[in-house]
């Protein structure tokens, strides 16, 4: 028996902000979800390791179709870094790779090498992690004992905040980091440049750009009623309000002069919209804009084209 639903039901659609338990991993969240919303239409819009809990934003139905929009976005993080120990997968998890003993470390010392770690940084990926190289990821690779060479990437670090020693040698720290940070390998590369090792333990997401922890819902609570309409998909981008003969055209996917659809003219030029700019479209001169209706629903995504005019980037399908 498929998860399609009874025909002629609504259709299931829209965005979960979910608090991932210890333990699954993203896909298991997603499986999960597919079953309680009866719908195998379900994505997540970046993975959070399995020993991590927190923020883990879904998108549903139609919905799916929006999670490019999320990709990219910032992250913050709370954990506890442990000092002394280093371990395989750099968190928790791993085996035992090394001990030092680093009890005269002070809260001082944590800071500095932490802000030393903030800003533009190069970061060589976990072996236990995602990523791909050669087309195969990294961590399919570590379970059959191969390490293959790692180029470093460049992230960003703009919150490495260390709290006070909730024991011996654990230190709790904040983080606030582009998308692609791994912050087990900031523990590790702290534990470094302390003179020794060390992993990670308790990482939780508290937020995925806009979308924070207080939000969140139980993955066991996830109901069809709960979900937030597909719309909260672009929260931080501008919104466009349509109707009469534009809501049409917007429905049928037509490519529009810029004025017609109400953003601003292009950065090189163009006739100014007449009416004013609507609030925080000029702050986004290529898009992507979400264009939605008279009731507040979300019937499409445009973006830039060519010279003065706008196209869809997708349309959503009408009710």
């Amino acid at each position: 028996m498929g998860l399609a639903g009874p025909v002629g039901a609504p259709a299931v659609e829209g965005v979960a902000v979910v608090d991932k338990p210890a333990g699954w991993t993203s896909h298991d969240v997603v499986a999960k979800a597919r079953a309680l919303l009866g719908t195998r239409k379900v994505g997540h819009a970046g993975t959070l390791d399995p020993d991590a809990t927190g923020v883990l934003v879904l998108g549903v139905g139609a919905a799916t179709r929006l999670l490019t929009y999320l990709s990219g976005l910032d992250k913050t993080y709370t954990g506890e870094v442990v000092l002394g120990v280093a371990t395989t997968t750099l968190d928790a998890s791993g085996e035992v790779t090394g001990t030092w003993d680093m009890a005269g470390v002070d809260r001082d010392a944590v800071r500095a090498a932490a802000a030393g770690l903030t800003g533009d940084i190069a970061q060589v990926p976990p072996m236990v992690s995602a990523k791909k190289v050669d087309g195969r990821r990294l961590h399919t690779l570590a379970r059959q004992g191969v390490e293959v060479e790692r180029a470093p990437v460049r992230v960003r670090v703009d919150r490495f905040e260390v709290g006070g020693a909730v024991a011996p040698g654990v230190w709790p720290v904040i983080v606030t980091c582009s998308s692609g940070t791994y912050v087990r390998s900031l523990a590790a590369d702290l534990g470094a440049a302390l003179g020794g090792g060390a992993h990670l333990r308790n990482l939780r997401r508290t937020a995925v750009g806009p979308y924070r922890l207080d939000e969140a819902v139980a993955l066991e609570a996830l109901t069809p009623h709960g979900l937030l309409p597909p719309v909260e998909a672009l929260r931080g981008h501008p919104r466009i309000t349509v109707d009469g003969d534009v809501l049409g055209f917007v429905r049928h996917g037509r490519v529009l002069p810029r004025a017609v659809l109400g953003v601003p003219a292009a950065p090189d030029g163009g006739d100014t919209p007449g009416g004013g700019d609507p609030p925080g479209a000029s702050d986004a001169p290529d898009g992507p804009w979400a264009v939605i209706g008279p009731d507040g629903a979300l019937v499409a995504v445009y973006v830039a084209h060519r010279g003065d005019t706008v196209k869809p980037a997708l349309v959503l399908p009408s009710a």
